[in-house]
């Protein structure tokens, strides 16, 4: 990928989860609105950025709507480990001391 951000690579897309890249292309038309506001207002500098923000949009549709379609694969959820309260850890080491005696 030559023109565009590096953190949205087609390989970075696929380890995202849906809300994510819903997410990810809300902030990018927020950005390219913002981009355009200020070329019409001449303050824009870098006018590549425009083209770059419509083709990490145009990156995000395509995932989405390959996702929908079947044809690229979502990833699997991660289970989160659930924590150990205090009162849960105390009485692990209860039992485990129970069992050494």
């Amino acid at each position: 990928m030559a023109i565009g951000t590096k953190e949205l690579a087609t390989t970075e897309l696929d380890t995202f989860e849906d809300q994510r890249l819903v997410e990810e292309l809300r902030k990018a038309k927020e950005e390219l609105f913002n981009l355009r506001f200020q070329s019409a207002t001449g303050q824009l500098e870098s006018h590549g950025r425009i083209r770059a923000v419509k083709r990490d949009i145009a990156r995000l549709y395509t995932v989405i709507r390959e996702r929908e379609l079947g044809i690229r694969a979502t990833p699997a959820p991660v289970e989160k480990k659930a924590k150990k309260s205090k009162a849960k850890k105390a009485d692990d080491t209860a039992a485990a001391e129970g069992e050494a005696e």
